[in-house]
């Protein structure tokens, strides 16, 4: 039944992820068991398959939705089960973009490694982001910029969270078509990731060496 799931959403066969979920929980599964046997097992092999090039973005698009979809039927469950999310990230397009199909992705695989997800849009202002930190209290930020023209805004949003005192609680992450790893140390982000695979493994690594 777990393996049901498992290859439900790897192949992205929603209603399938979501007709497993619903029976894995009527036939006695833990909470828990069905969402890491199977649901973020899932998400780690669509993973190691986009990085390996053995699947690419609309494989892992259709995946990550289908996790989602089984998601939503299991939440429940873990909020009654008191399972509680290994952390929460704070993500957004930055100041000026409205590009939002690489942070949907991003955020949907961060879902499928065990994290509460936070979404607040595109054109982020770096007070918004303040706020959000001061009020969920994540354990990540991620900031994406589409244009080389907002990339500034990447900067503004970390120089704003030092001035607030919150830079040293969180761990931000950055990314997008312009973004580069030096760009990321220039700017004093803590990780860079290029695609969503990578954002979900270094968000994944971090929280295991903290």
């Amino acid at each position: 039944m777990l393996d049901t799931i498992y290859q439900s959403i790897i192949a992205g066969n929603a209603p399938k992820a979501v007709e497993g979920v619903q029976q894995a929980l009527e036939a006695g599964h833990p909470p828990g068991e069905i969402l890491n046997r199977a649901m973020i097992a899932a998400m780690a092999e669509v993973g190691r398959r986009f990085e390996a090039q053995e699947c690419f973005v609309p494989e892992m698009l259709i995946a990550a939705r289908a996790m989602q979809e089984g998601l939503k039927v299991l939440r429940p469950h873990l909020v009654a089960a008191d399972i509680k999310p290994v952390g929460k990230a704070v993500l957004g397009t930055v100041k000026g973009d409205l590009h939002d199909i690489g942070k949907n992705l991003v955020g949907m695989m961060l879902e499928g490694t065990g994290l509460e997800v936070l979404d607040l849009g595109v054109d982020v202002s770096p007070e918004q982001f303040v706020e959000a930190v001061q009020e969920h209290r994540p354990r990540f930020v991620g900031m994406s910029a589409l244009l080389t023209t907002t990339m500034p805004g990447i900067r503004a949003t970390i120089e704003a969270l030092e001035e607030a005192g919150l830079r040293d609680q969180v761990t931000v992450m950055v990314g997008g078509a312009p973004v580069t790893q030096q760009f990321a140390e220039e700017v004093g982000a803590d990780l860079y990731a290029p695609d969503a695979s990578s954002a979900a493994n270094r968000a994944k690594a971090a929280l295991e060496t903290a």
